[in-house]
């Protein structure tokens, strides 16, 4: 993981169909989907290229409420966001903020902590299920 709090891991699938794998993953582990972006397509529509890109945002109340009562200013980051994209070589990954560094970025106390232990263990399985990893 680079300093910039951004974890990293290559999917085995395209970029939409990570996405399509992680909106469901997420959504039967009992994860609200409030937003898919599309970014190349937004790129599109003003005439500029891009790779396929694509945002997941999602979450629960039960994970990120503890941390905005903790410092309300994690709200900026809140609900957890995912970012399927292919790099120039064709490789897709499926990137998200490490949930450590959003705790050490906000300054959360002692009383986040196993909120965001919660929120790292879950990332780190979906994620891991949506880019086939591990998988045969």
């Amino acid at each position: 993981m680079a300093n910039n709090g951004l974890v990293s891991v290559e999917s085995r699938f395209s970029v939409a169909e990570t996405i399509d794998r992680l909106a469901e993953i997420a959504t039967a582990a009992g994860l609200r989907i409030f937003a898919r972006i599309d970014h190349a397509a937004g790129a599109h529509e003003i005439g500029a290229s891009l790779r396929p890109t694509e945002l997941l945002i999602f979450g629960h109340p039960k994970g990120g409420t503890p941390l905005m009562q903790d410092q309300q200013l994690a709200g900026i980051d809140l609900p957890i966001k995912a970012l399927a994209w292919e790099d120039g070589h064709g490789k897709v990954w499926l990137s998200y903020n490490d949930a450590d560094w959003l705790a050490e970025r906000h300054g959360l106390g002692d009383a986040s902590r196993e909120a965001v232990a919660a929120i790292a263990a879950g990332m780190q399985k979906v994620i891991s299920a949506a880019a086939g990893v591990g998988q045969p």
